[in-house]
């Protein structure tokens, strides 16, 4: 028992060491996720625990974590969302979103998190934020908003919509049966609906209102760079047999199909065509100079019929010749270098894709834009030349003396033909996942293997897509679960809480009840917290002579008032990663909108409940 003692009284300072590392984000959450596990580890070893089955703690127990279903589910669904955006899936509708609501990004997003919260009142959680992360991240993107805006409110207002149903939660569910085994209360399906809406409602304003103000905008250096990045380059568009742009002709002197390019040029033959366009229609041959940002060539060459080709089959015999590999191509920058062997070369005599493998796109001059054709211009330092390949090809770039590669820079550009094969999986996933016919961990694995048999990911674009942070946080809380569970931490907090209400009035008990498992939630499982305070909830509404649904209702919703951690709840950790969270965004934003929905409900519950404030 002295053992026992020991073990509950470290596993508490590990935990809360554990938290405050986390907060303050002096070391990565990967090292001290580890830690703690480590620390569980020896503190077990050294004071061994039996639980009340006689099976030891041992090291086994504290791993497996490492496996859980959970984790594996949204490992995977983080798969499937980089499958999605690796071949712009969902641009389309973001599109269709942002131009109904006329480009202003609180019109276009706020009604998609009101249908959230609707959803998830009647079906899970999770797949309703797998099925709208993307959307959301689209529009973001595409109103020029940062996602890191727009997924932590998507996780919060899920939790929120599922508060308010029996099946809104799988937690719901479970605290009615065992309450419903343990007692004479039956809850229906909108048993707790009215107090449920009151209490959303509440946290929905602060989220739309007041949450946005507290979040800090969070992007990769990769994105910093490239957000801001407006700057034009010099390309060239062959126009071959069979060619998108075809018999396309100049309207007003401009080409409507071309809208995010200036055509400076149009070489037909021996002659050059110079704006303004007048009664110029595109046909075989013609060489289209224009110039154009980075993103617009990207999505020329992304496009289901591209308007560029990073291969050179159909090429003109004076372009920079060989193809780009077909599969995967990514887009970088490289600057040409002081003393390079590419000075006064023009692309073609440079034989530049003989050496690197890499096919030059467009052409950057910081002085001046000329008005040439892109293989008539002859390289000078400091060009910046926008090359397309594979991503080893452009790793390689590191070490030619020619060019220097600038990192940051490096992005593959969408499969978009593959894009309705990726929505149809997806599609299925969320079906399969909503309608209970298979568990979600299956529907995610399958989803997870269909992206990458179908060829919507490889290998290395799906191992990019696993969060790290991810992945040692839940494997750490689980471990703290064990340990907490083994020693009888968790039994004792709610012990404490008994003896410390004794005497104490039904709203003050029904209020510190509230509390303590709003806190316990955010650190175990939500369905933990809930099976453990179960019963104690119910014994405490016999003991001071109150009716056990306003207690039982009580632990539904602080059980599912996991907003301060990102291991507080599944979604929490499905949006950490495309948001690009720290543990400390979770704690800014969502402990105000955990205590404000305790206040609520200590006020809401004694009234709605008919609770006398005296004893």
């Amino acid at each position: 028992m002295h053992s026992v003692d020991i073990a509950m009284a470290l596993t508490f300072a590990v935990i809360a060491s554990t938290v405050i590392l986390y907060a303050v984000e002096r070391y990565p959450i990967e090292t001290v996720a580890l830690g703690s596990v480590t620390a569980f580890i020896v503190i077990f070893s050294i004071f061994p625990v039996e639980t009340p089955d006689g099976h030891q703690v041992a090291t086994a127990d504290f791993l497996m974590g490492f496996a859980n279903p959970a984790l594996v589910t949204v490992i995977c669904l983080l798969i499937i969302g980089q499958g999605l955006f690796q071949t712009d899936a969902l641009e389309g509708p973001a599109k269709t979103i942002v131009r109904m609501t006329r480009g202003r990004s609180a019109l276009a997003t706020i009604p998609i998190l009101l249908a959230v919260a609707v959803l998830s009142a009647f079906l899970n959680n999770t797949p309703v934020v797998v099925m709208f992360l993307p959307i959301l991240t689209a529009v973001a993107a595409t109103v020029g908003q940062s996602s890191s805006r727009v997924l932590m409110p998507l996780s919060f207002i899920a939790i929120l919509g599922g508060m308010t149903t029996l099946i809104g939660s799988s937690t719901n569910l479970l605290v009615a049966n065992y309450a419903a085994q343990s007692s004479d209360l039956q809850l229906s399906f909108f048993s707790f609906t009215p107090i449920g809406l009151i209490i959303a409602g509440v946290g929905s304003l602060y989220v739309f209102f007041v949450m946005p103000h507290l979040m800090t905008t969070r992007k990769t250096m990769a994105e910093e760079f490239q957000a801001t990045s407006g700057k034009q380059f010099i390309a060239q568009i062959e126009i071959t047999y069979g060619h998108p742009l075809v018999g396309v002709e100049a309207v007003s002197g401009m080409f409507p199909k071309l809208k995010d390019m200036t055509v400076r040029l149009v070489q037909r033959g021996q002659e050059p065509l110079l704006p303004p366009f007048e009664n110029v229609v595109l046909s075989p041959g013609d060489t289209v100079i224009v110039a154009a940002t980075r993103n617009a060539l990207a999505n020329a060459l992304a496009r289901r019929q591209p308007l560029m080709e990073a291969e050179t089959e159909q090429a003109s015999p004076g372009r920079d010749q060989q193809a780009v590999q077909p599969g995967s191509i990514s887009l970088a920058e490289v600057v040409v270098a002081p003393a390079s062997r590419l000075m006064g070369r023009t692309l073609p005599q440079s034989g530049f894709y003989a050496d690197t493998g890499c096919l030059v796109m467009g052409i950057q001059r910081r002085s001046r834009m000329p008005r040439m054709a892109m293989n008539d211009i002859r390289l000078e330092a400091g060009d910046v030349l926008l090359v397309a390949g594979s991503e080893e090809d452009i790793s390689r770039l590191r070490g030619n003396r020619d060019v220097l590669l600038l990192d940051w820079s490096t992005a593959e550009v969408p499969r978009r033909r593959y894009a309705p094969r990726a929505l149809a999986i997806f599609a299925v996933v969320v079906a399969l996942a909503a309608s209970g016919l298979v568990p979600i961990v299956s529907a995610a694995i399958g989803g997870t293997f269909a992206m990458i048999a179908s060829g919507c990911l490889n290998i290395r674009q799906a191992m990019r897509a696993i969060d790290s942070r991810i992945f040692m946080l839940v494997g750490a809380s689980l471990a703290a679960a064990v340990a907490l569970e083994a020693t009888g931490g968790a039994t004792a907090i709610a012990s404490a809480l008994v003896y410390a209400l004794h005497g104490a009035s039904a709203p003050v008990i029904l209020s510190a009840l509230f509390f303590l498992v709003m806190v316990l939630t955010n650190f175990l499982s939500n369905n933990a917290a809930a099976v453990l305070f179960t019963p104690i909830a119910i014994n405490l509404a016999n003991q001071i002579g109150q009716p056990p649904e306003a207690f039982v209702v009580c632990l539904i919703i602080a059980a599912n008032t996991s907003f301060a951690t990102p291991i507080g709840y599944q979604t929490n950790l499905i949006v950490m990663g495309p948001g690009h969270y720290r543990f400390i965004d979770f704690i800014r934003a969502g402990v105000p909108l955990a205590l404000i929905l305790w206040l609520t409900f200590s006020l809401v519950a004694p009234w709605y409940y008919g609770m006398s404030v005296t004893h």
